[in-house]
């Protein structure tokens, strides 16, 4: 007997002008904004929004209900959550038990990161490996799981 082959494609996208993605792809009902780049091997669901001039690096999954401002950076790995098995177990297709996610605007999420349904705010920086598991609501670095507040983030400033 023969198995079902479902093939990677990129599906009832809607593309912002500039955007660049590397096969292969899945990509289906989700939105992409200007001048952003998608890397191979990554998985945006549907029902996701992506913003302007974001890089999403090789072997992400988005799953459904996630929103990411603009000029944003997702590293290699990185995982987001919509099912908190609140049950006991996965929803099973029951949608009204799924969680949102948004990000704010330049939110850097470091290599293997795993985001629970939150809210993240603007300017925050997310170390490697770590685990979001509650809101983050003031701009800053963050790592560790759970991850937790570790400093302020600096601006660079060149001066001549």
């Amino acid at each position: 007997m023969e198995p079902e082959l479902k093939r990677v494609a990129i599906c009832d996208v809607c593309f912002g002008s500039g955007v660049t993605v590397v096969d292969p792809v899945n990509l289906y009902g989700c939105e992409i904004g200007d001048d952003s780049f998608v890397g191979p091997f990554v998985e945006i669901q549907r029902r996701v929004a992506i913003g302007q001039r974001c890089r999403i690096q090789s072997h992400v999954f988005i799953c459904e209900l996630v929103t990411i401002g603009d000029d944003c950076f997702i590293s290699h790995g990185a995982m987001f959550v919509n099912d908190l098995f609140s049950k006991g177990g996965p929803a099973g297709g029951d949608e009204t038990r799924w969680k949102s996610t948004v990000i704010g605007d330049r939110v850097s999420i470091g290599t293997n990161v795993t985001v629970l349904p939150v809210n993240i705010c603007d300017d925050v920086v997310i170390g490697a490996g770590s685990v979001v598991t509650k809101d983050i609501t003031n701009p800053g670095i963050y790592c560790g799981n759970p991850a937790k507040f570790l400093r302020s983030a600096e601006r660079n400033s060149c001066t001549s």
